[in-house]
């Protein structure tokens, strides 16, 4: 038996609308399960502008960490400077006490000795300190063989007439070098140094007195060198006055021809005053330019540019009485060094009541200069020539000039002190 299938038949005219129908509602669907919601987006554009603060946070942060571990480093700087500024303080300090405190022990000293009989620091007329440099043995034997007494003499010389001579020098860079030991030989040979040397205790020092004639062993270091000379020279009166109680104390180049017993002479005349500065007074220029030899790098106080320094004895040969050796002595931590000696030595003496004695018998010339002085009866205490400021070559010409400015070997020891 056959069944019969029946078949439901849809329009043709529905067919396009139904298509159409599917394909809205599909591209409908497709929009709403493809479109960003706007919190989405939002919540994007907060999330990128958040990283952009947090960026720009980090850059500041950055540079204020840089900023403060920059003034973290200039602060250090600064701690440290002020601190070496202290530290600085508190030497001169301690060095302004142990003048004091040297001095004061010092006349303790004497008053004990004094009254218990025992031999007190050594009364003498003058002491000259004849400056010198390791370098210089030659012109240090030039003048042994000319104006200087050497063994017995010069011992002679110290105890009848109270003049001491005494090449000085500090030394050198190295300990116990051999420019040192150099200078050790030829002290032990013609005993006529006084050295100024490292620091020792006040018991080894009075131990080295004992022991050593020649030498002074003093509470300074010095160092030689030809910028050092400002430095040298108040150790030179410091160590001076240590040892000998002087009435002038005088310095002088080792290339300086000297006529000792005119020296002594015209000190003597001047000994009732109490503080005398004495030598050839000149005003040199300020040397403001830094190619040349006398090169003044402090120039900017001495006013404009072409002025000239205030008066003081040139450098060559110079006398002081006591009160100004003792004076240099006890404030030496303070007293300011200029680059020349010279300089400085006069402008330690600004404001005290101190006579400047111009006299230019310590500047004389050499032959024939010295010898038209002699002839007229005024005997030069010293020549020189400026142009070499000492003896051109005195290594070779010191004989020459001792020959024709000499006063005589007699001459000192006739001197009326």
């Amino acid at each position: 038996m056959k069944h019969k299938v029946s078949k439901r038949v849809i329009s043709l005219k529905w067919v396009p609308f139904i298509c159409i129908s599917f394909f809205v509602l599909g591209a409908i669907f497709t929009s709403w399960s493809w479109e960003p919601s706007s919190d989405s987006g939002s919540q994007l554009i907060s999330q990128r502008h958040r990283d952009h603060e947090l960026q720009i946070l980090s850059d500041d942060c950055d540079h204020k960490k840089k900023a403060t571990q920059e003034k973290d480093v200039i602060n250090q700087v600064l701690k440290k400077q002020e601190s070496i500024q202290s530290l600085d303080k508190s030497v001169s300090t301690l060095q302004m006490e142990l003048s004091s405190s040297t001095r004061t022990s010092s006349q303790e000293t004497v008053d004990d000795s004094s009254l218990s009989g025992a031999n007190p620091k050594k009364k003498v007329f003058m002491v000259m300190g004849i400056n010198t440099a390791f370098s210089s043995r030659k012109r240090r034997d030039s003048l042994r063989e000319t104006w200087m007494p050497q063994g017995e003499k010069l011992e002679k010389l110290e105890k009848e007439k109270g003049i001491v001579i005494k090449f000085m020098i500090g030394h050198s860079a190295t300990s116990n070098s051999i420019l040192d030991r150099a200078i050790d030989s030829e002290d032990a040979q013609h005993k006529d140094f006084l050295r100024l040397v490292r620091q020792l205790t006040r018991n080894l020092l009075k131990k080295e007195y004992s022991l050593f004639t020649s030498f002074l062993f003093c509470l300074q270091e010095h160092v030689e060198g030809y910028h050092e000379l400002s430095a040298k020279t108040k150790i030179f009166f410091s160590t001076a006055v240590a040892r000998w109680d002087a009435e002038f104390y005088i310095k002088v180049d080792d290339d300086v021809h000297v006529n000792l017993g005119m020296l002594a002479s015209t000190l003597a005349r001047h000994r009732s005053k109490p503080r005398v500065y004495i030598g050839c007074m000149k005003s040199g220029p300020v040397l403001a330019q830094k190619t040349v030899k006398y090169h003044e790098p402090e120039y900017w106080k001495f006013g404009e540019e072409g002025n000239k320094y205030f008066r003081h004895a040139t450098g060559q040969i110079y006398a002081i009485s006591k009160d100004l050796a003792k004076y240099i002595s006890i404030n030496q931590p303070i007293l300011h060094k200029y680059a020349n000696e010279d300089v400085s030595l006069g402008s330690w003496f600004i404001g005290l009541e101190v006579e400047h004695i111009d006299d230019r018998n310590f500047c004389c010339g050499t032959p024939p200069d010295c010898r038209w002085k002699a002839e007229a009866g005024d005997v030069c205490v010293a020549s020189f020539e400026w142009s070499c400021s000492g003896i051109c070559k005195s290594v070779e010409r010191m004989k020459i000039v001792h020959e024709v400015c000499s006063e005589g070997e007699e001459a000192v020891w006739n001197a009326l002190l």
